[in-house]
């Protein structure tokens, strides 16, 4: 079993422009790469649950985000750090693509990103948390069971290192 980190991607792990999906114009947050090695460094998985209603929209597909998700661990790959798992959400209850357009349980701030994660994984849910940019998030980590924090936009990796020493 280990400790757990859930990352929001979008406005924590990189800059929220709106419906990100271009791997070429990924913009991360300010420490977030470092933040991701201090986690891998300190032992706990690092995963990433992010809610995507884009693809439901009908803006971008699965695959693009997917491709996003490759990019950014390319990036993560040149520092010696990774992400063990990304989960998405496609889906939104007013989206324009039907098959997307479902109320479901894995959209924040339902849990059902973070409780798939540990079903698959080791995961010491007593010891993980959560580190999102809004309130569906700690949302969805108080209905999984565990910490949630709220990040303040600033320097993520001065942000979490206190988290996975203190």
């Amino acid at each position: 079993m280990r400790p757990a980190v859930f990352f929001d991607r979008d406005g924590v792990l990189n800059e929220d422009d709106g419906y990100s999906f271009d791997p070429d114009k990924i913009r991360w947050v300010e420490g977030a790469q470092q933040a991701i090695r201090a986690v891998n460094d300190a032992g706990y998985f690092a995963f990433v649950v992010t809610n995507q209603s884009g693809i439901a929209r009908g803006f971008y597909e699965e695959r693009h985000v997917r491709n996003l998700h490759e990019r950014m661990s390319c990036h993560l790959a040149n520092i010696d750090a990774h992400i063990d798992a990304f989960e998405f959400c496609p889906h939104h209850p007013d989206g324009l693509i039907p098959q997307y357009r479902v109320l479901c349980d894995c959209r924040k701030p339902r849990p059902g990103m973070i409780r798939a994660l540990v079903e698959r994984y080791p995961v010491d849910i007593d010891a993980s948390f959560m580190v999102g940019d809004k309130q569906s998030d700690l949302a969805a980590a108080q209905a999984a069971g565990i910490a949630g924090y709220l990040f303040d936009g600033s320097n993520l990796h001065t942000f979490i290192v206190p988290l996975l020493t203190g």
